[in-house]
């Protein structure tokens, strides 16, 4: 008989949660795929856009431009967008569609943060982000797109209104049991927890000291017993000890580095927590949040007092990086 590959934590992994690539790189799914979904927002596309091979030219600048030029045939019909913008969000949707190949669900961009206070533009973004996949290659189920919306007031009402229209959202930049209540009030299919707050992934010498590991936990339990749709799918994950800690979550998005690093470990021995995020939550001692989830001024406060107000700070942090990083997204489209 001959020997059974050794198991490893990826394995393990994929055996107890639906796993997703945090990626804009088709390589990380070529090598480690298939996987369920693949998650991106305006960082990951930025800094896959400026990616150089290995004689210091751009990987991408026959991308870049073909965006351009699609996106200045098609300005006419999007006259309150301008030409960068919708060239950024050609770009993402052509990244995307290379990974398709590699994937058994769905295929996520995220809409313009600089939006994420206004409903009826975040609803006409993602509208138009489905269009795009449309235009761009006929063939692919545009059910399988899901717009990624900041997790505001106005951004979440904006998913209501997307998942009614038959679009599938999810509500990012997620920190708190309010948002997490609201998002599945309002019927999107996932949301995303973040388990450090961004800033972690662009400042080498910070690390979160509060860690949203109760807060996953709290949410799923929440959901099975609200009876609620929403799954859960955390993200921002800086090591393979985060990532196992959170196996039984219904979904997770990982990052190439530590898919490559999950893949590469054995299962046996590994000294780790595997699953405890889910195995110590509880249901017990979960807010009844129906009295705000209809009255923005309550959910407003409600989400401001939130953890003595980080919540609220950690999103706006988020939907600050993301605008930076809109901003350098659009300055490729003007080159």
């Amino acid at each position: 008989m001959g020997d059974h590959p050794q198991q490893t934590l990826l394995d393990v992994l994929r055996s107890r949660s639906a796993v997703d690539c945090d990626t804009f790189d088709v390589e990380v799914p070529k090598k480690l795929g298939p996987f369920v979904d693949c998650t991106s927002n305006q960082a990951i596309a930025y800094h896959e856009l400026i990616r150089l091979d290995g004689d210091g030219k751009s990987v991408h600048a026959q991308l870049i431009q073909d965006a351009i030029d699609f996106a200045s045939s098609k300005s006419s019909a999007y006259p309150n967008v301008t030409v960068a913008e919708l060239a950024v969000e050609t770009m993402m949707v052509k990244l995307a569609l290379r990974i398709v190949p590699y994937l058994k669900g769905y295929s996520h961009i995220q809409t313009n943060p600089k939006y994420a206070y206004n409903k009826q533009k975040t609803i006409e973004n993602g509208k138009r982000i489905v269009a795009l996949f449309k235009g761009l290659d006929p063939t692919y189920d545009p059910r399988k797109v899901c717009i990624k919306v900041p997790s505001t007031w106005e951004g979440i009402q904006a998913c209501r209104e997307l998942e009614n229209q038959g679009i599938a959202t999810l509500a990012t930049t997620m920190f708190c049991l309010e948002q997490a209540a609201l998002a599945a009030h309002a019927g999107c299919t996932y949301i995303a927890p973040y388990i450090n707050e961004l800033r972690v992934h662009f400042d080498e010498n910070y690390v979160d000291q509060h860690k949203a590991f109760d807060f996953c936990g709290a949410a799923q339990r929440y959901y099975e017993k609200i009876g609620s749709k929403t799954q859960v799918l955390p993200a921002s994950l800086t090591s393979i000890q985060e990532v196992m800690k959170l196996a039984g979550v219904h979904h997770i998005t990982v990052a190439p580095h530590l898919l490559t690093k999950l893949a590469e470990t054995p299962a046996n021995p590994w000294d780790g927590e595997t699953g405890s995020v889910l195995e110590d939550a509880t249901s017990e001692g979960l807010g009844d949040y129906s009295s705000i989830l209809e009255d923005e001024s309550a959910w407003r406060l409600a989400f401001t007092r939130s953890q003595e107000g980080k919540s609220e700070v950690k999103n706006i942090q988020a939907i600050n990086i993301f605008c930076d990083k809109q901003d350098a997204l659009e300055g490729l489209a003007q080159r």
